[in-house]
């Protein structure tokens, strides 16, 4: 059996994990809000419509923050149109998706259901087909006490206190030819950078977004992020960045690699923020916001079908194998080891669409195959970065060459006393003999594994094929923990530490 060796040594801190980092995202799309958290009349729904089995899910995964209302949708968005009695709303062409939106949810729902799975919003404005005008009045109607017509008006709408959101996003996707209201760079620095200095006049607490790159295959990619920083940097905390991986070639040991992709993307964009910062001779550190990342490519093609203008379709629901999932972990293995820059992401999306939570529209809601890595992250991801020194075997395969067999990062727990070691094994064919030294270690809490014999199966509503699993086999001696990492698994492994 072949060997590897994992060293996580308490010296070697990557940096303070932000809650935010296991944030996810609900677009006004297909089934993410109808049908999906809301739906009045459902067995399960509560006083105000929401799914009382998705809330259950969603507060199990402990998601701190939800990017709202888009997505491609917010840039067509008018805000006004989610407030006020809900029977007086407009019914509205969502152009970015060629469906029907209703506007039966809106900020004042949307923030009221955030609260009962006890997160926050992260509240996404139009910069696309509208401006600085309207961003600052959204800003005032959510987060100004009273005494003005945008907050007196949100106050008769219900709400008497202020939402209180304080982090914003100032569009979305705004490079993308596909975007309503696409703009060069120079054009969306200089409407950011007007939205944003009267969003903070309006609010000086808060903390913005401004869009990077939709993905870092866009031809404009880096010196859109130059450009756009040299107008914002002054006035925004984060750049966001935006990825979504497949298996269209049905290569997995190429697929399994596809965070190695999403690191050199990290790191890319890190650098045109120093090197902005460094220009322009800033003080400030600009952070990341990765939030829009996750496995997209199963449903693409059956949802060409979907009749145009229809209301809560079946629209970019990817039934996600256990390939997927696997390749989610590493994703968030790789998001941890870039914690000291990656402040913010967001799996996208949440529910129904492209989702680790699936409902059926008269039955009941489930755990896709995804669900479970991202749980243990947001469970045991909480506290300060460590690297881990891995060696292992390599493999060559069609992506890239010298791919190790294990990625791994471990996280410390000061308040819990506890260390958590996540392990991706990417090997088709090797279970790997390991031994894992650990600064502190003073017994073994538990070993979670995920694996399976076929990459391919899934979960469903009446099927839960891929559900984690304790390894009993693993043991602590002193220090150290010797184990058997299964191939084509993903491992979560928890130690009492000093």
């Amino acid at each position: 059996m072949k060997k590897a060796s994992v060293k996580v040594d308490m010296k070697q801190a990557i940096g303070n994990i932000d809650k935010r980092l296991y944030g996810s995202f609900i677009e006004h799309l297909g089934r993410a809000v109808y049908n999906g958290i809301y739906q009045p009349g459902h067995p399960t729904a509560d006083e105000d419509g929401f799914r009382k089995d998705v809330i259950e899910l969603v507060k199990e995964l402990n998601v701190p923050i939800i990017r709202y209302p888009g997505g491609n949708f917010v840039s067509g968005f008018n805000w006004e149109d989610s407030i006020g009695p809900v029977f007086e709303r407009p019914r509205r062409l969502n152009l970015a998706w060629k469906e029907l939106e209703t506007n039966e949810v809106g900020i004042h729902e949307f923030y009221k259901w955030v609260k009962k799975v006890n997160s926050e919003i992260m509240y996404t404005v139009n910069l696309g087909l509208r401006g600085a005008e309207e961003a600052r009045n959204v800003v005032e109607y959510a987060n100004h006490k009273s005494g003005t017509y945008w907050s007196d008006l949100r106050r008769k709408n219900g709400a008497k206190q202020p939402f209180g959101i304080k982090t914003w996003c100032l569009g979305n996707e705004m490079d993308g030819r596909w975007q309503m209201g696409a703009k060069t760079a120079a054009e969306y620095g200089r409407v950011a950078t007007e939205a944003a200095k009267v969003m903070k006049l309006i609010d000086p607490s808060i903390e913005l977004v401004v869009c990077g790159s939709s993905s870092w295959n866009m031809p404009t990619f880096g010196t859109w992020e130059v450009e756009v920083l040299e107008q914002t940097y002054p006035y925004v905390e984060y750049i966001s960045l935006h990825q979504y991986y497949g298996n269209n070639d049905n290569d997995t040991a190429s697929y399994l690699t596809k965070n190695i992709d999403m690191d050199r993307y990290i790191k890319s964009v890190i650098s045109a923020c120093d090197y902005v910062k460094g220009k322009k001779r800033y003080k400030k550190t600009i952070y990341l916001s990765f939030d829009e990342w996750n496995v997209w490519y199963h449903s693409k093609q059956q949802d060409k079908l979907i009749e145009r203008w229809s209301f809560a379709p079946h629209r970019l629901e990817d039934i996600y194998n256990f390939e997927d999932a696997l390749l989610v972990g590493g994703m968030l293995i790789t998001l941890i080891k870039n914690a000291d820059r990656v402040k913010i992401a967001c799996l996208a999306q949440l529910v129904n669409t492209i989702a680790p939570i699936m409902t059926d529209d008269e039955g009941g809601a489930w755990k896709q195959t995804i669900y479970y890595p991202f749980m243990h992250a947001s469970a045991f991801g909480r506290g300060t970065a460590i690297n881990a020194d891995v060696d292992c075997p390599k493999y060559d395969c069609a992506a890239m060459t010298d791919v190790p067999y294990i990625d791994s990062v471990a996280v410390y727990n000061q308040e819990k006393g506890e260390t958590a070691v996540f392990i991706l094994n990417r090997s088709l064919e090797d279970d790997l003999e390991t031994e894992i030294k650990i600064t502190g270690a003073k017994s073994l809490i538990e070993h979670i594994t995920l694996e399976s014999n076929d990459l391919k199966i899934t979960n469903s509503l009446t099927e839960q094929n891929v559900i984690p699993s304790v390894n009993e086999n693993t043991t602590i001696e002193g220090e150290t923990i010797k184990t058997i990492i299964k191939k084509t698994s993903w491992n979560v492994i928890r130690i009492k530490s000093n």
